[in-house]
């Protein structure tokens, strides 16, 4: 059994920097793609960041030369570099698994909140 856990979220200003960790349990290398969403309240999960298992990235627009992402099969981790946040970046962020099988795994979720 996979299990995906989060850390790193917080508090910080807008300008700031927040980097967040995902570290999985279990084999990861059977994860084709790994990733971060995000969910601001009352709005809909969306995609921020994903990374094949070749290193192949993609990241949203809205986050884009601010995110980057970085994936270590190794260590088991998908990190979320997140740069010059602003108060829009506020939400609840998961990282994710999507199996060869198209299952996709889950974390718990890490709060990030970025003030004025």
């Amino acid at each position: 059994q996979v299990q995906l856990v989060e850390s790193g979220g917080g508090l910080v200003q807008a300008g700031g920097s927040l980097r967040l960790s995902c570290v999985a349990s279990g084999s990861i290398f059977s994860f084709n793609t790994m990733g971060w969403y995000r969910q601001p309240v009352g709005k809909q999960r969306e995609l921020v960041a994903s990374v094949t298992r070749d290193g192949s990235t993609d990241i949203a627009d809205s986050v884009k030369g601010r995110f980057s992402i970085a994936r270590d099969n190794l260590k088991k981790t998908v990190d979320l570099q997140m740069n010059w946040l602003k108060p829009e970046d506020t939400a609840v962020y998961y990282c994710y698994g999507l199996s060869a099988l198209g299952t996709v795994h889950w974390g718990q979720g890490t709060q990030v909140t970025v003030s004025p």
